[in-house]
């Protein structure tokens, strides 16, 4: 056993029950939590795009990832807010909405006084706007699933979500190890195969019957098995968008921050893309 694979589990052994008791927790523990990993995924994509901690950009664009996570989860609220009064969410969801405009124009009248040329300029602020986007609108929906302002109870529904993820990855590995010789998308990340794609999706469907018979009894059995495999699709995929953005700048990982694993946004890529599908189908499909 490799000494990378020893730090993989011990970092697992710590890290995901001390997660899990968070999860159960909620409020202000768990949005403490996010907000931390948020962050520092913030300051892990900052500093691979070049800009350093004295950069006006990184302090803009962490302040306002911090507060589209403040301003968007939900947090300022009762618990059942979200459900009684939709006014309140739809007033959220437009200051939201002013605060990326707000740093869209900022942050466009920066670049636009930028000694470098045109393109690289126009690039850079492209790349930047997409940053801003992948982390301010996707960690929020992780504190609603996690608060109870859905149909699911916010601990349960957490659990549900990260051991779609978890187990998942497993499978996949194990999955893509075995049968895996065609590759899933090999310019971003030549290690996937189809086969591990559709291992994944086999451990999270698993992960479903086993959450439905021991606490979602009270959800249709379909609905979980759906949305286990639209966590799994999405989760996935989402792995790859973040392959896909460290392969253009030439980078293994996010940073080195845990050991085995690399950094933030290494380890938490398809939860940012599965919570928001786990979300919209708890508020839309289910109701």
């Amino acid at each position: 056993m490799n000494s990378n694979l020893i730090a993989r589990i011990l970092v697992a052994l710590i890290t995901i029950p001390a997660i899990l008791w968070i999860c159960y927790q909620g409020g202000l523990w768990l949005i403490a939590m996010l907000l931390f990993f948020c962050l520092v995924g913030a300051y892990e994509f900052f500093s691979n795009e070049g800009y350093s901690v004295k950069s006006p950009v990184l302090w803009l664009g962490g302040l306002t990832i911090a507060l589209l996570m403040f301003v968007l989860s939900g947090f300022t609220q009762e618990p059942d807010t979200f459900l009684t009064a939709p006014v309140l969410r739809l007033a959220e969801s437009l200051f939201g909405l002013a605060l990326l405009v707000f740093f869209f124009l900022t942050s466009a009248m920066l670049f636009a006084i930028g000694r470098k040329s045109p393109e690289e300029l126009f690039m850079r602020h492209s790349r930047l706007i997409w940053g801003i986007i992948y982390l301010g609108l996707t960690w929020p929906t992780v504190y609603i699933i996690g608060s109870g302002q859905t149909n699911l109870q916010g601990g349960d529904a957490l659990l549900f979500l990260f051991a779609l993820l978890w187990v998942g990855d497993t499978s996949a590995m194990g999955f893509g190890g075995w049968l895996g010789k065609r590759k899933l998308a090999p310019s971003v990340s030549p290690n996937k195969t189809w086969a591990g794609f559709v291992g994944g999706i086999i451990g999270a469907i698993i992960v479903g019957f086993v959450m439905h018979s021991w606490k979602f009894q009270h959800i249709g059995l379909v609905h979980i098995l759906a949305i286990s495999f639209g966590c799994s699709v999405t989760g996935q995929l989402g792995d790859l968008v973040e392959s896909m953005w460290k392969r253009s700048l030439k980078i293994k990982d996010s940073s080195n921050l845990i050991p085995g694993h690399g950094g933030v946004l290494d380890r938490f890529d398809s939860l940012l893309f599965a919570a928001p599908f786990m979300f919209a189908y708890l508020t839309v499909v289910i109701g």
